[in-house]
């Protein structure tokens, strides 16, 4: 294809600060230094989507690490990271873009990291899991603005496509099966026929990929506008399975993570989602082969109890009782709970009941008479649940509950 640098112009109109800084310091150094430069991947698929989210990674045929540090230098930013495979990360502020080395990838077994050599933007780019995400703009001479497209990455963007570029990729690096269903469902778009086909053949490779891997690339999914629709995707591919065989379904997943989605969920809440049917006794194994981090084991590891909790929630239980038995969960699981079952009663202690408290506090207690030590606690309790159970609703109503509470105390009978 022809130059054109009005995709260059483009990209810097859309760049802050900063990370026009960052770019054009690292343009400048690599013509310097008589290297070419190539804006690379999803930066090239999203500047050709008319997409507003750029992450930007740059390639040099050459010493990246050294162009980076160039860069860094004349844009007063700093050389945040480097790496053995001549990879750095240059930052500024928020901004923040990756340059490196042109490499060439060989994978020993299915699920091995990649044995990575210095190559050209010709192999680097033949390196990459699809089509759309294999194309790269030249930032140098002989020609910025030319774009590079050798598997056809272009035209499967028109055609809305995600297509692996060989038939071992899968099997190479079974994290793109993942990666693969979060593109179709964030763009759209839809697995190209033959790429459909060796996900099929490929999802047993899933169980060579490390736990840590596996964990990431789901939270990137969870993390998602929309991540619904990937889950449900997944779902249908058999790849929950293929990932551990009690991740298997029995409720409408995608429309609970739908309903976590709108909600003030915290991120760990879609773990314990992800893992609501699993039987209490393989939790354990569940939580070791994605190596969840201590806060997602600990939300996961109380679903058996959140299931338990939701089904006394499903009775007729008072609010004090149902925000006794949530109180005992982590607020992520509670969460899960909620987006998976709709129990009213979960919903309503997220929205009001978890966060209610009398109007008296502990110094107020006192000062009535209450005695020192684990009898305040056991006042605060009772008020609470009365008020959550619309005994009380005023102060002067929580006053009059404490004074009957000193006054039976005083014959005995508290």
């Amino acid at each position: 294809m022809a130059p054109s640098p009005k995709l260059i112009d483009k990209l810097e109109r859309r760049l802050p600060p900063d990370a026009l800084a960052i770019f054009t310091a690292t343009r400048a150094a690599a013509g310097a230094e008589g290297l070419r430069a190539y804006l690379v991947g999803g930066a090239v698929r999203d500047l050709l989507l008319e997409s507003p989210s750029l992450d930007i990674d740059i390639v040099v045929e050459g010493d990246a690490i050294a162009v980076a540090r160039i860069a860094a230098q004349v844009a007063g930013a700093r050389l945040a990271k480097t790496t053995a495979f001549g990879t750095a990360t240059v930052r500024a502020g928020d901004a923040v873009i990756d340059i490196a080395t042109a490499r060439a990838e060989v994978y020993a077994h299915p699920g091995a990291l990649p044995r990575v050599t210095p190559s050209t933007i010709d192999d680097d780019l033949l390196r990459r899991d699809f089509t759309i995400n294999a194309m790269a703009l030249q930032l140098t001479e002989p020609a910025p603005g030319k774009l590079l497209d050798p598997t056809g990455g272009e035209a499967d963007l028109r055609a809305k496509l995600v297509r692996v570029l060989h038939d071992r990729s899968f099997q190479d690096d079974a994290t793109r099966i993942l990666r693969a269903v979060r593109c179709e469902a964030r763009f759209g778009f839809r697995l190209e026929e033959r790429t459909l086909d060796l996900l099929a053949r490929d999802v047993v490779h899933l169980d060579t990929i490390s736990g840590t891997r596996i964990r990431q690339e789901l939270a990137r999914t969870f993390a998602e506008p929309s991540p619904e629709q990937a889950v449900a995707r997944l779902r249908e591919l058999a790849v929950f399975e293929a990932i551990h065989p009690s991740l298997s379904p029995g409720f409408d997943q995608a429309s609970a993570f739908a309903r976590l989605r709108d909600t003030a969920a915290p991120a760990v809440s879609a773990w314990p989602l992800l893992c609501w049917n699993v039987p209490e006794a393989q939790m354990g194994d569940l939580a070791r082969r994605l190596a969840l981090t201590r806060p997602q084991r600990t939300a996961v590891e109380a679903v058996p109890a959140a299931r338990r909790a939701g089904q006394q929630l499903a009775g007729d239980v008072r609010p004090s009782e149902a925000t006794r038995l949530l109180d005992e969960l982590p607020l992520p699981t509670v969460h899960a709970l909620a987006a998976g079952t709709r129990a009213a009663g979960a919903l309503a202690y997220l929205a009001v009941w978890r966060t209610l408290r009398p109007s008296l506090h502990g110094d107020a207690l006192l000062e009535m008479g209450v005695q020192p030590g684990p009898e305040v606690g056991r006042v605060l309790a009772r008020l609470r649940a009365a008020k959550l159970d619309g005994e009380v609703k005023s102060r002067a109503d929580e006053e009059r509950l404490v004074e009957q509470f000193l006054a039976r105390e005083r014959i005995g009978l508290a």
